[in-house]
């Protein structure tokens, strides 16, 4: 077996034999459903309780207008008058009073909401929109207006977006592409910064023990480095192909124990216009029709590019450094290609994913494995692809060069924080 398999080997033992890592292995997966189905009965049980809000209206203009809701009902006590309700609201501890004084179309800002508590966005908007639609209406209506004519000559108009060929697409299907590649190139951006650390803290390890100096009489920098990042890479995927199957299998069986009842999506979709129907079938179209073969292959190639892009670099880092506190300073330039891979991907790619500024970051190899991966559902010619791919296995390739030159030096100073200036000068011994 050649040196570079055993380093390998090596380096996969000592990762998956770790007791921490055992035990964030299978404890991860119990966090991350345990907080999912926390969340959800939060939010169930923050919306189980029905408020109520009191109106006092002086104006007369909404007696009983206010459309009570599955979350707000209203309740008119207008002829109690505003002091006597407001005792009232505090006594039956309601959630709150609305107030509309006489003068209110002369006046909107009299109308006054009091609680003990201030009430939602959405609740307020809700409010505002029904005081303002009625006030509009008796506006018109004093001017003559024949409202029965308003609502009859409304028209709405309902775009119909299709291809050359007379493919359908719905309108939220750039949002739809750019969530399956924004999804892909987010996991990545995460496994990078997870396992690019444990690639650096094992370095750090090593040479903090003494143990590099033996190795690295034996071995050549450039293998040791691939090395390390080949054994952290398949104990990662271990870790990751781990984490998807009991996670899966866990929402999967609490989904079923929470006893949901099959029929209700059928039900729900019953109950919904043709319209609706349509566009949730364009929806399923819009999935259907992604390039899902093409974007799980290239995943694959820009998961291992990138992150043997960045593994080799957190490799040097580790090198460099005599403790895991002194990385800090070079953790800043790591991080923010990613972020704003990130940023481009979501704010460039979605408005023109052909544009100027999507192509150019898809093709920098410290942003392309995002945002190409973010590009590839809107569809990107071949060639931009193969360029990209072949800039990234490059710059790969030189970047763990140029790291093994850092690592050969740096692996063996101890008791110094290096500058970048002094990182320069190693490269070129």
């Amino acid at each position: 077996m050649g040196s570079l398999a055993l380093i390998i080997k090596r380096e996969y033992k000592a990762r998956v034999s770790n007791r921490s890592f055992i035990i964030m292995t299978f404890l991860s997966p119990l966090i991350v459903v345990g907080m999912i189905m926390l969340i959800t009965y939060l939010t169930q049980l923050n919306q189980a309780g029905k408020q109520t809000i009191v109106v006092v209206d002086e104006s007369g203009l909404f007696y009983k207008d206010f459309e009570s809701t599955a979350e707000i009902d209203y309740l008119d006590l207008s002829p109690q008058g505003l002091d006597t309700a407001k005792d009232l609201v505090e006594e039956q501890n309601y959630f709150g009073l609305l107030y509309i004084p006489e003068n209110v179309k002369k006046n909107t800002s009299g109308v006054r909401f009091y609680g003990n508590e201030a009430p939602g966005i959405s609740t307020i908007e809700s409010i505002e929109e029904q005081i303002e639609t009625k006030l509009t209406n008796e506006k018109l209506l004093d001017r003559g207006v024949d409202l029965d004519l308003i609502d009859a000559s409304e028209t709405l108009v309902s775009i119909t977006i299709e291809d050359f060929s007379g493919e359908r697409t719905s309108k939220i299907s750039n949002w739809i592409k750019a969530g399956f590649g924004g999804g892909a190139g987010y996991l990545l951006m995460m496994f990078i910064i997870i396992y690019g650390n444990m690639v650096m803290r094992s370095v750090i390890e090593e040479k903090t023990n003494r143990i590099i100096e033996v190795i690295i009489s034996s071995v050549k920098p450039f293998k040791l480095m691939m090395g390390k990042i080949m054994g952290t890479t398949l104990a990662g995927i271990t870790q990751f192909m781990i984490w998807l199957l009991i996670g899966g299998g866990l929402l999967t069986f609490l989904t079923l124990f929470l006893g949901l009842d099959a029929n209700t999506p059928n039900a729900a979709m019953g109950g919904m216009a043709t319209t609706d129907l349509d566009k949730i079938e364009l929806i399923l179209l819009d999935v259907l029709n992604l390039p899902l073969l093409k974007l799980a292959c290239f995943f694959l190639i820009y998961f291992i590019g990138g992150y043997f892009l960045y593994s080799s670099i957190y490799a040097a880092i580790g090198a460099a450094v005599d403790s895991e506190t002194d990385t800090q300073q070079f953790m800043l330039p790591i991080i923010m290609p990613l972020m704003l891979a990130i940023y481009v991907g979501f704010f460039a790619v979605i408005e023109n994913p052909d544009g100027s500024i999507a192509t150019i970051f898809s093709m920098i190899p410290l942003t392309s494995p995002i945002v190409m991966l973010m590009r590839i559902p809107f569809g990107v010619p071949w060639w931009q692809l193969a360029l990209s791919v072949g800039i990234l296995i490059a710059t790969f390739i030189f970047t763990v060069w140029f790291g093994s030159k850092i690592y050969r030096v740096g692996i063996l100073m101890y008791g110094k924080k290096p500058t970048y200036k002094e990182i320069l000068k190693w490269i070129k011994y």
